[in-house]
């Protein structure tokens, strides 16, 4: 049976010796990616279209899209160097230090099961809404709720093969689904379904709008950077890495502007700004029964598949942080048969569950997007960092991104100006999360941190870093 090596802490159980499986593949990593992202593109990206109008969307997703290029581009460079789970929270381990690969892990986490919380929330509410059109209008969703997160933390306990294999089939069903609405409305000829002359309108409330647009422009794309959480998982980091991510970001780019242009040319900007589930009304009012089918069946699969991959990722980070001791060590172990992080994909199971039936929607979404860009902040300065370090030549690279340092800039200013955004809808909330991080921090520099063994933190086999 194959044994972990340098990132098995001494003294660990026999349990935690034995290694993750490596069988995944660049498709693997691809379902991962977008799967936890495309439910973005059947529902939530809309909210921009409330604060920005539809214009104000359409340049939010252009403007995020390029915020997320630069995550994708840094990404797939540092998690190809720093093969193993973990993701971000084992990147800012190497280049940055304990305090910071705590909270990066800390954000991983909440980000991932704020969004898993969120999408069986959507699973349950369109199994209500589908079941009042039958004369069922007071089903009760928590069931689907809780039953959507039981059957994928199963398919999570048994193995990531099948896992991720499941993922890559619901996905591009899934994006097949916008793919046939895109087509179903004949978009060769304007004016014919699409009206996109009635019902585009300037900026509503100017260029504040646009700003505040920002926020759920990120609901775009929120998530690719979870094809990091797979490095310790893949059979070749360094071919895997890129090119699943990288050809994740090309397909959400596509998706995203299919959504955009199919909604906005149905509905007016007033009712898609707070539309529940847009791409199955756009669905609707094409009056095609096949066209709805199909959408209801995308918008379901993509939900699920969001879950499935958010379970995966939160499960692998808060693993990772147990095998080091960054939270009981109880945590770090895998199962003997399945080589799985059992233990910590049970554990996250009542969290999620917890906050999809406690919590509102919006403040769910609002939770999930906040961990994510915090997490997006520490990557520009860690990219900085890492070159700085190890510079182009002094180690192996399985990717080298261009345009260093300029990814990294763009991608700090942008997400200066999300959090602005944010903080303009939402500056409650901002400042509760924050507190949330701080208060964390304390309780690791002043309890937790004396179990970490600084020894063993650093794995790879690189030299020391320049200036060292």
């Amino acid at each position: 049976m194959q044994q972990s090596t340098a990132q098995t802490p001494p003294g660990a159980a026999g349990a935690q010796r034995i290694a993750l499986l490596k069988v995944l593949g660049p498709a693997h990593v691809w379902a991962l990616g977008v799967g936890i992202v495309l439910v973005g593109e059947f529902m939530g990206w809309n909210f921009s279209v409330g604060k920005g109008g539809a214009y104000g969307s359409l340049i939010a997703c252009w403007v995020i899209g390029l915020l997320y290029t630069c995550v994708a581009m840094i990404d797939s460079e540092v998690t190809s160097t720093v093969a193993a789970a973990g993701g971000q929270y084992t990147q800012a381990k190497h280049v940055i230090g304990p305090l910071m690969a705590f909270n990066v892990g800390l954000y991983l986490v909440m980000a991932y099961t704020m969004l898993e919380a969120g999408d069986a929330l959507v699973v349950g509410d369109l199994m209500k809404a589908v079941a009042a059109e039958f004369g069922h209008a007071d089903l009760d969703p928590r069931p689907f709720v809780v039953l959507t997160i039981a059957v994928l933390a199963f398919l999570n306990y048994r193995g990531v093969y099948m896992t991720l294999t499941v993922n890559f089939v619901i996905t591009a069903a899934a994006f097949a689904a916008l793919v046939i609405l895109f087509f179903g409305v004949s978009p060769w000829e304007p004016g014919k379904v699409l009206l996109h002359r009635e019902l585009l309108v300037d900026l509503p409330y100017g260029w504040i709008g646009v700003i505040a647009a920002l926020q759920f422009g990120m609901w775009y794309y929120l998530g690719i950077e979870g094809t990091c959480q797979a490095a310790e998982e893949v059979r070749s980091a360094g071919r895997s890495i890129p090119l699943g991510t990288m050809s994740g970001m090309i397909t959400l780019l596509i998706a995203a502007s299919i959504t955009w242009y199919v909604a906005a040319g149905l509905m007016p900007w007033e009712y898609l700004g707070q539309a529940i589930t847009p791409m199955y009304d756009a669905a609707r009012l094409t009056g095609s029964t096949p066209l709805q089918v199909i959408l209801f069946v995308g918008t379901i699969f993509s939900a699920v598949a969001s879950a499935n991959g958010c379970i995966n990722d939160a499960s692998r980070a808060w693993f990772s942080m147990g095998r080091d001791r960054y939270l009981p060590a109880w945590f770090g172990a895998v199962h003997p048969r399945y080589r799985t992080p059992y233990r910590a994909v049970l554990f996250l199971i009542p969290i999620a569950v917890v906050f999809a039936f406690q919590a509102p929607l919006d403040q769910v979404i609002t939770f999930s997007i906040l961990s994510g860009l915090l997490g997006y902040t520490f990557m520009s300065i860690n990219m900085v960092r890492f070159r700085r370090q190890w510079p182009l030549g002094s180690i192996k690279r399985g990717y080298v991104h261009p345009f260093h340092p300029l990814p990294a800039i763009l991608l700090l200013l942008l997400c200066g100006a999300t959090y602005f955004a944010t903080f303009l809808g939402y500056g409650a909330t901002l400042l509760a999360v924050m507190a949330f991080y701080i208060i964390a921090s304390l309780w690791f520099v002043f309890h937790r941190y004396k179990f970490v063994r600084r020894g063993d933190q650093f794995t790879m086999p690189w030299p020391r870093p320049r200036g060292y």
